[in-house]
Order: structure tokens, then C-alpha cells, then sequence
């Protein structure tokens, strides 16, 4: 390793030290190498390990890498959903002393997949519409603090489910411009042009390829973010104006943006010289309504639409079950012990790996609700439970960051999980599943 390599990052992990970065990136060995699904990138990208956790490694120029790292961190201080920046490695030389790219390290999302990914063999209308919209919430939330991405699309972003849908996440900041003043509508309007062109194009390509399901529109699909951002956009920024006896339409305006995930940080609100009506327009808005309230209650943090579900379920436990002198917080907490962490501790260990705990409790709910309509009766979670591990679950793919054999092909390797000793269905009460 040659003595002028330069780290750049908050905290210097000693592993770093021993990832080969004397070797071009397409020569690492295998041993240093996990292959997981990856999307189209005009950089070269592999993954690796580094102190138990998978990495992802992007060849680029020292400029380049330098700056999305800088970008990465600011976009992760205003609570941003992108991918977490690890280094910015410089100063690269092989063996004979020739200078080698740049390179940007970043921490692979767990339980995220490329757009392609998301699939077995072709994708269907719904499917592509839900990452649609899950793209149009994100770019919504970058120019909300004032970023220009430059490069929007499906493969410069990363999916999550979230409780049927989906949670779109940035990972790749390179072309990105961060703002102070705010962004324009020429430039949001711009940014949003780059999308719509970006997705029919890699929609077609799926097309091309044989992996969309027949009758399906590319381009309408891709107009589809144009309704969905503008729609958003207009609900968190739009002023509103009423009379004076119809305040309740502010509580409803904030419900309406909870609803979307949205909280409002500051209002402003003016009423006429003659005092007839009132006019209100959110001036700070901020993502994670539900997501605060269920960390706050229960210190879990998952995604927004996950949270609304939890959360949903807490409430439904908690009036069930609820007692003179209990409060939220105390409440919380039983249908944590009692409720959720006995669903996730009932998954078998080898099963873990298919989706992250909040999604498998949220399908858990749904199966519970279809196997009650089927049986016009409220079926014991118990039962739900087992039903789904062999009937759902099992047949599921892993979504978590997992090993599979070496490709350099498309198509998604075999995911397996790791063994181990853990807790298994039978270390849990079934009587606390009621």
C-alpha cells in the first residue's frame, strides 16, 4: 500500500488499512469482494466488507469523491434519506507506482435493493408506480432543503419496503448542488424533467429486455412522478385561505401533512384588515411524523409508513387494554414486550434475513386481517403467525445484506443467511400473543 494514501473521513476505521486499495477495483480478489444486486452506475461499484458490516466501493475521480462525500454528510445532517458516507480514499498508486482512481466508501443499506431487484421476472404496472412514488416523496424532501440533484432516476436510488410501499433513498449525490437560498422553480422544474426522461429511458430498457409486463406504458409510468411530486409539493407549500369561523381547517391541514409523513415546524397565518378571513401557509416542513412519535414511545426507528402501521396497532392495543391511570408511554411499552418483540423473536433465525422486523409485524397484520375475513372471524395471532412463517415468509427471497455466489451478471444470486444460535419460535410465550 503506498505511503500517500489519503483517508478522509469523521472517524477512521483501522479496517479500511487492509481493503487492497493498491489494486484496481475490477482486480480485487474475491475474498474481498460480496456480490449483491446492483444497479447501473457510470462508475464501476463493488462491495466489500469492512469491520462486519458490506460496503459499497465507487471508483471516481479525488475531486469527485472529496465532494459527494462532503455532500453525503450534509444531506445526513438535514435528515436526509441517502446512504451513510464511510471515506473518501485518495492518493491511490499500484504496485509499480501508477496513480489508480479515487475511490468513495459508503455503508450498504440494509434491506435496500436496486430498482431492478424489486422483481422476479417482470414488473408489473402497480409495482413500477409505487417506486415512482416512492422517488417523487424523496425528490419532494431534497428540494424541500434546497438540493439539486442533477441526475434524478431509478438507478441512482435505493428501495426499502415500507409497509406495501416503498421508501426511496439517495445513493448517488455526485452531480448534486446544495442551496442555502432554496431552489427555483426553473431549477425543481428542471431537476424533475431529468426524472421523467431518466425513468422512461430505464423503463423502456426493461421493456427492451423482455422484463415488462405487457401493456405497459414507459412513458406514462414516467409521467407519473410529474402528478405525484406536484401533487406533494403542493399540499406541503400551498397557502390556504378561509374565513375566521372555519379555524378547524388549520388542525386539518396538519393532519393532512402528518398523513404524508410531513411535520410542520412553523406556520404562518395572516387575516384580512376586516378580519373575514384567515390565510395559512407552511413555512418549515420536515419528514418523519409518525417515525418520531414511535421512537419517541417504543425506540424503534423504521420507516415512515411502517411507523404509521405500528402505530396504528399500538392505539388499537391500547384500547383494549387500557387502564385508569396508564399513560402513552407505559402503554408503549407493554405492547412492546407483549406485542411486537414476540413476533419478531417467533421468526426462525434462518428466516430472518428475508425482510427487516418492522416489515415482516406489518405483513403479520395483513395476514392476520385476510385470514380473519376468510374465516368471518378474528383469528389468534398465534395461528397468524405460523401460517405466515410457512406460507409467506418462507417463499420470500432475502432483502437483507447477505452473501450469494460470485456474478458479474444482472440477474439476482441466491440470497443465504448466516447460521447461528438465536432465540427461535420456541423461546416465545405464546400466551403474551393475544
Amino acid at each position: 500500500m503506498s505511503e500517500s494514501l489519503r483517508i478522509t473521513a469523521s472517524s477512521v476505521d483501522p479496517a479500511l488499512l487492509a481493503l487492497p486499495w493498491s489494486t484496481p477495483l475490477a482486480d480485487w480478489p474475491s475474498s474481498d469482494i460480496v456480490y449483491l444486486p446492483k444497479g447501473i452506475s457510470r462508475h464501476l461499484v463493488r462491495f466489500s466488507t469492512l469491520s462486519g458490516r458490506v460496503v459499497a466501493v465507487k471508483e471516481t475521480t479525488t475531486e469527485m469523491a472529496r465532494r459527494e462525500y462532503d455532500m453525503l454528510g450534509n444531506l445526513a445532517r438535514l435528515d436526509v434519506p441517502c446512504v451513510e458516507r464511510i471515506a473518501a480514499i485518495g492518493g491511490r498508486t499500484d504496485a509499480n507506482g501508477k496513480p489508480l482512481p479515487a475511490a468513495l466508501v459508503t455503508a450498504h443499506l440494509k434491506f435496500s435493493l436496486p430498482y431492478r431487484a424489486l422483481f422476479t421476472q417482470v414488473l408489473r404496472p402497480d409495482t413500477a408506480a409505487r417506486l415512482v412514488d416512492a422517488l417523487a416523496v424523496l425528490l419532494v424532501r431534497l428540494h424541500n432543503v434546497g438540493f439539486f440533484w442533477g441526475d434524478v432516476s431509478l438507478s441512482n436510488t435505493l428501495f426499502r419496503r415500507d409497509a406495501g410501499a416503498f421508501a426511496a433513498y439517495l445513493v448517488d449525490a455526485e452531480t448534486g448542488e446544495l442551496h442555502d437560498a432554496g431552489l427555483t422553480r426553473g431549477q425543481r422544474e428542471h431537476d424533475l424533467d431529468i426524472a421523467r426522461t431518466n425513468i422512461a429511458g430505464e423503463i423502456m430498457d426493461l421493456e427492451a429486455g423482455g422484463r415488462l409486463e405487457g401493456g405497459v406504458d414507459a412513458v406514462e409510468i414516467a409521467d407519473g412522478i410529474v402528478s405525484s411530486y406536484y401533487s406533494l409539493w403542493s399540499a406541503l407549500t400551498d397557502r390556504e385561505t378561509f374565513s375566521v369561523d372555519e379555524s378547524w381547517r388549520i388542525t386539518e391541514r396538519v393532519q393532512r401533512l402528518n398523513a404524508l409523513g410531513f411535520d410542520i415546524g412553523e406556520m404562518s397565518m395572516q387575516t384580512t384588515p376586516d378580519g373575514t378571513t384567515v390565510s395559512i401557509q407552511p413555512k418549515v416542513v420536515d419528514a418523519g411524523h409518525h417515525q418520531r412519535r414511535l421512537l419517541r414511545l417504543t425506540g424503534l426507528d423504521v420507516e415512515e409508513n411502517q411507523a404509521r402501521r405500528l402505530l396504528n396497532d399500538l392505539d388499537e392495543f391500547r384500547a383494549r387494554v387500557s387502564r385508569p391511570g396508564a399513560d402513552e408511554e407505559m402503554v408503549a411499552h407493554e405492547w412492546l414486550t407483549r406485542v411486537f418483540e414476540p413476533v419478531v423473536k417467533a421468526i426462525p433465525f434462518d428466516l430472518r434475513a428475508k425482510l427487516e422486523p418492522a416489515e415482516v409485524f406489518h405483513q403479520v397484520l395483513e395476514h392476520r386481517w385476510y385470514m380473519s375475513q376468510a374465516r368471518g372471524r378474528a383469528v389468534p395471532l398465534a395461528e397468524v403467525l405460523t401460517s405466515y412463517i410457512d406460507d409467506v415468509l418462507r417463499h420470500r427471497r432475502d432483502e437483507a445484506t447477505v452473501m450469494g455466489p460470485p456474478t458479474e451478471t444482472m440477474s439476482i444470486p441466491v440470497l443465504r443467511s448466516p447460521s447461528g444460535a438465536d432465540e427461535t419460535a420456541e423461546d416465545v410465550d405464546w400466551r403474551d400473543l393475544v
